[in-house]
């Protein structure tokens, strides 16, 4: 580790990562709290929906290699894909969510809040792509022009963003099928490999795999059930009301809720509907609700009202208001997916929206290590270091200079390989927020890793978020505030910038 030498720049003493670290800064994050994007009281809260997958019902990390490996299947006996790619299993560790692929470039990299590509995030396959290379294909930038290559929901037509949890056994097997091709000499064209590995993808689903696997074996593949449970009667118990909205169909639904909560799940909620084909339920005025009965079938009703202990199929948002006059901001909906559960909500309908992300709590503990607070100190003492002191021009001091910058790239990337050693952290690119954090911080009020979390807070509890300062709210670096070191030698000579 460099030493800072005074040089003649500023009498600074000699500083490590060490003397930068106050002794009880570690482990002041809890990975059961809570966190406010928007100043928020539950006291206000009188309607609490919810979406079921990812949110009422948390998966196992278990069913990722089940996806995976009958996607691939799927690929090699119906759309004859190369008997080849059965060789590869499932990498948890490769993908993580929150990931752009650019559909023509096969090209799967991790973007920030200002769509630049993170440099060293982008891969071809299972094979890094050169920085240069990167930069090459997108006209001498690192900028992805998102706003013309992408629609609101991340869904192209050129670039496709990797939202929800189930996309991680998609970006894994993409991957290796383009390695595969890659390997081979094999020439494919990207859209339709693309198409083929995100259909085979959906073929899981859609012939109801998932759901077989998960009602075979509730007890390896659901977790924290308990927890739904008590989440769920403690809010009636307090007076609130619930619905739930999901695109799983009912018997799905109602097998694992019956398994979470008991045989009379239904009484908990005033509403429950299901395959409700988010997110055009919220968009889409001309799909009507429809009843089912208790074996699932379709009835011929005319709704005129949503009733408690009743199953309703599809719908949409604006029925749903007319019906129950749930509005604004005495409604809190929690979902996994910022786009297809939460965004419409808080954009068009002023609902109060709380994100669940199961990888809040890895994250969480990573950054209360002391290894990440010490590399994350110290990055920042270098940078306010090499902020500083750049106007210093001479021989000697240049050197220096080049010895941090290249420590700290150093840091950069030990730090990125706490998190994932592919993608980093899918919070943070090197230090800006990433694409994910800039659009969960702009649809939701809360997030939280389980919705669990909400057991650790009253029902009337107000959540404050931390006053995060803005680049003019604070000009000193990590080094200044804790050597108290607050001169900034050359602001004379740089008094003529305007």
């Amino acid at each position: 580790m460099v030493v800072l030498e005074p040089l003649g720049l500023c009498q600074e003493p000699t500083l490590s990562g060490r003397d930068l670290l106050p002794p009880e800064v570690c482990s002041l994050l809890n990975p059961a709290a809570i966190y406010a994007n928007n100043e928020i009281s539950l006291r206000d809260v009188e309607v609490y929906g919810f979406d079921y997958d990812y949110t009422l019902a948390q998966y196992a990390d278990a069913l990722h290699p089940e996806i995976f490996s009958a996607a691939r299947d799927i690929l090699i006996e119906h759309y004859k894909y190369p008997e080849g790619i059965r060789k590869y299993d499932y990498n948890p560790s490769f993908a993580i969510r929150g990931l752009h692929y650019d559909i023509q470039k096969s090209l799967l990299m991790k973007i920030d809040a200002f769509h630049y590509v993170q440099l060293g995030t982008a891969y071809r396959g299972l094979q890094p792509v050169p920085d240069e290379e990167v930069i090459d294909l997108y006209g001498g930038t690192q900028h992805i022009p998102l706003y013309q290559m992408s629609g609101f929901y991340g869904k192209g037509p050129s670039i496709k963003q990797f939202m929800d949890i189930f996309s991680l056994p998609e970006m894994a097997l993409l991957s290796c099928v383009v390695d595969y091709f890659l390997g081979h000499s094999l020439e494919f064209d990207q859209a339709h490999l693309y198409k083929d590995v995100t259909d085979a993808i959906r073929d899981v689903h859609v012939k109801g795999l998932m759901y077989q696997w998960i009602e075979q074996d509730m007890e390896k593949y659901i977790l924290r059930g308990d927890e739904t449970f008590a989440v769920l009667s403690r809010l009636v118990a307090h007076g609130k009301q619930l619905f739930l909205i999901t695109n799983s169909p009912f018997s799905f639904v109602d097998k694992g809720m019956r398994h979470m909560v008991g045989p009379d799940w239904r009484q908990l909620f005033d509403v429950v509907i299901v395959q409700a084909d988010k997110p055009s339920f919220f968009t889409d005025r001309r799909k009507p609700f429809r009843k089912l009965d208790e074996k699932g079938s379709l009835q011929w009703d005319r709704i005129t009202s949503l009733e408690k202990g009743k199953i309703y199929r599809q719908g949409n948002l604006f029925d749903f208001l007319r019906l129950t006059e749930w509005r604004g901001p005495r409604v809190l909906y929690f979902g996994d997916h910022l786009y297809s559960d939460l965004a419409d909500l808080m954009l068009r309908h002023g609902w109060r929206t709380g994100a669940i992300i199961p990888e809040l709590e890895r994250e969480i503990r990573i950054i209360n290590t002391e290894q990440y607070m010490h590399s994350l100190t110290w990055q920042q003492a270098l940078t306010g270091l090499l902020e500083r002191m750049q106007t210093y021009q001479d021989a000697e001091s240049r050197q220096v200079l080049a010895a941090w910058m290249k420590e700290r790239q150093e840091l950069r990337c030990i730090t990125k390989a706490l998190f994932n050693a592919q993608f980093g952290s899918i919070f943070r690119t090197f230090h800006n927020p990433t694409y994910f954090s800039r659009r969960l911080v702009r649809f939701s009020d809360l997030y939280m890793a389980s919705l669990s979390c909400l057991l650790n807070y009253r029902v009337d509890f107000t959540f404050y978020p931390r006053r995060t300062p803005l680049q003019h709210e604070a000009p000193l670096w990590m080094d200044q505030l804790c050597t108290g070191c607050m001169k900034t030698p050359f602001l004379g000579d740089m008094a003529h910038i305007r």
